[in-house]
């Protein structure tokens, strides 16, 4: 029989060190000839990414797969957040190593071999111009100290002459941002989006093609779609040689074919539904083609992910099953497709479909955690009402523990968790951590407030010139409705958030008075100091969100946390990477000791080696059992088991 604790005090199989144990961040997926490529980052080794291949002959076992030895992270900080790390061809991997940005490549049985010399570049989002025996990739110039970096389409050739390394000849420039350059099938083409400062990629890009000369350089580029309301992801190039891509021309992005003879664009599939996603990262991908006359694809309905087939020629769209609720960087081969995975039930995974058999294998799962489904809380889709009489979206997690229940007439306190970007979504996959709250008798609502992805641009542009008011009402309205409905405890409601999650979080108990406690993880405190120093991608991004600065510093001081510690009365922990260039540690710093000195209970907890989010297995672990540490001092209920304390100041 369950044992009767209070809300909180459960004890869960699901510690942090289970957590952290097998855990591994599990992306950008390729493929090359019938292998599997996949990179994993891994806590484990402090965080260190490594490409690892999946060949058919090959038993799964990641000790014989790994590509990348130590000490070489696969990583590239261009826009900072990175993405488009490596590419495999032919059985070589060319990759960017972290440490000094440089590019390598690693043939088979051979040491990895630099590509670039030591400079000031950054690399990122590459294809092989076979052709020419060269890369075509984005680059970010970091040379000229006084200006910010200078972004162009180079090549980077791999035969060098004179025998020394090539830092890269110019193809494209002039535009603040550069992505997705892919040559046409036969390499006659190549076509890239770019955009200028103070739009982000989601709000208007251009999309753009050019012939490829003889000598390798390009001819007079042509503009194809785009513009400074529409936003244009992911082009590529079927195997016939014709151009295809993303657009959100109707409200959600839907899938278009460039129709040549009428030099418009033709629509493939008008839905209600995303095609695309918000370029955060390169190296993106929603679909790629079985052959000239069919294209696999993923989109996102109600914020549920759905794989299909599109017939190119008649635009029947038919599903195609899975057991899966998120699905992502999609690669296509032949009748091979692999895309990671996940689902509500089950770790993340490197998922392959056989088109030809419709079986579905997954060939790595970021988690070896085996967890007794009496443990594991499946989310309810919820839809709320918010403010001027709008709708907001989320998941609820219930409590669940099969072990315990809590006394009669008790309600479990609710930790509303807030999505980064804030152009970004939060999903039903299954997430380790959340199980780590509800299994120890924590509600968790997961919100996709206003300005998230995955239900048009009408719903994502609903934070244009709102961050931290629209964000804050939906998060705010949602804690209230489910107190409303009897489903959580109203007063123990809390909050959290990393970067513009830990921004919204930090607004939320600045300007509102329902939670009674918090967590930020790298958080935004003062949005003036956010607007004078950050990296060039999001240095413009509050220029829509807020305002343009400097000329409405009035709304950055007027909705910023650090400038309302006289409205703020609660209990706040904060986390913190020391090498964070995104969100820099003064952001947190400032928020504590301001309310040390208000006599406020603070805890600050700073990871030394980490930048922005943390990928060491300590230390996320740390973070974990500090946050709940953190709440049951302030809420009171006992814990389970022990753990660190935290150093709270004023408790």
């Amino acid at each position: 029989m369950p044992q009767i604790a209070p809300f909180g005090s459960w004890k869960s199989p699901i510690t942090s060190d289970l957590i952290v144990a097998g855990s591994l961040r599990l992306g950008e997926v390729r493929l090359d000839g019938g292998d599997v490529y996949w990179s994993e980052g891994r806590p484990s080794e402090g965080g260190r990414n490594v490409v690892v291949r999946r060949s058919p002959s090959n038993a799964l076992d990641a000790s014989t797969l790994d590509l990348t030895p130590l000490p070489f992270n696969v990583r590239t900080r261009v826009h900072e957040y990175g993405g488009g790390a490596y590419i495999v061809q032919d059985g070589i991997v060319y990759f960017s190593n972290f440490a000094d940005q440089r590019l390598y490549q690693i043939s088979p049985g051979e040491a990895p071999q630099p590509i670039t010399p030591e400079c000031a570049f950054r690399y990122a989002d590459a294809v092989c111009d076979r052709v020419r025996n060269r890369l075509i990739c984005v680059r970010e110039d970091y040379s000229q100290n006084d200006h910010e970096p200078v972004n162009t389409i180079v090549s980077v050739s791999l035969s060098s002459t004179d025998g020394g390394l090539d830092a890269g000849t110019v193809l494209v420039s002039g535009s603040d941002f550069y992505a997705f350059p892919r040559l046409s099938p036969d390499g006659s083409r190549l076509c890239w989006i770019e955009w200028n400062h103070p739009n982000m990629p989601w709000d208007g890009t251009t999309l753009w093609v050019a012939e490829v000369n003889a000598d390798g350089c390009l001819g007079e580029p042509q503009k194809i779609v785009g513009g400074e309301a529409e936003s244009i992801f992911q082009p590529a190039w079927s195997p016939n040689g014709e151009l295809y891509f993303v657009s959100d021309r109707t409200n959600w992005w839907n899938l278009y074919r460039w129709n040549v003879a009428t030099a418009t664009p033709e629509p493939l599939c008008l839905k209600s539904a995303e095609f695309g996603l918000p370029l955060w990262v390169f190296g993106m991908s929603t679909y790629g083609f079985e052959s000239a006359e069919s294209l696999i694809c993923t989109y996102s309905e109600d914020g549920i992910s759905k794989l299909a087939r599109l017939h190119t020629r008649t635009l029947e769209l038919t599903e195609i099953p899975t057991p899966y609720t998120s699905i992502g960087g999609l690669q296509v081969a032949g009748s091979s497709v692999v895309f990671g995975a996940g689902s509500p039930t089950t770790p993340g995974a490197i998922a392959h479909l056989d088109l030809s058999t419709g079986q579905i294998t997954e060939l790595r799962r970021s988690s070896t955690l085996e967890i007794d489904p009496g443990y594991i809380s499946v989310p309810q889709a919820i839809e709320f009402p918010t403010t001027h009489g709008l709708t907001a979206y989320g998941f609820f997690y219930p409590p669940q523990n099969q072990d315990f229940i809590a006394p009669a007439g008790e309600k479990p306190p609710l930790l509303v968790k807030i999505h980064g970007g804030p152009t970004a979504a939060t999903s039903a996959t299954f997430s380790p951590s959340i199980q780590y709250w509800t299994s120890r008798g924590i509600a968790i609502l997961d919100v996709n407030y206003g300005g998230s992805t995955g239900y048009g641009r009408e719903y994502r542009e609903r934070l244009k010139g709102n961050w931290g008011i629209v964000d804050v009402d939906d998060c705010v309205n949602g804690a209230k409705y489910l107190a409303d409905q009897g489903w959580v405890d109203g007063d123990r409601l809390c909050i959290d958030g990393g970067s513009a999650g830990g921004y919204t979080t930090l607004a939320a108990l600045a300007f509102r008075d329902v939670f009674k406690a918090g967590a930020s993880y790298y958080g935004v405190s003062d949005l003036e100091a956010l607007a004078k120093d950050t990296h060039k991608f999001e240095s413009r991004y509050l220029d829509g969100l807020i305002g343009p600065y400097p000329a409405r510093r009035d709304l950055y001081i007027e909705r910023s946390p650090i400038y309302a510690i006289d409205r703020l009365n609660c209990p706040l922990i904060f986390f913190q990477g020391d090498e964070d260039k995104i969100v820099p540690p003064n952001q947190a710093e400032m928020m504590v000791n301001a309310l040390q000195e208000k006599g406020l209970p603070v805890a600050y907890v700073l990871f030394q080696g980490e930048q922005h989010g943390f990928r060491k297995a300590e230390n996320i672990k740390r973070a974990l059992d500090s946050e709940l540490y953190f709440y049951a001092r302030v809420f009171g209920f006992p814990l389970a088991e022990e753990m660190e304390a935290v150093a709270i100041a004023n408790l």
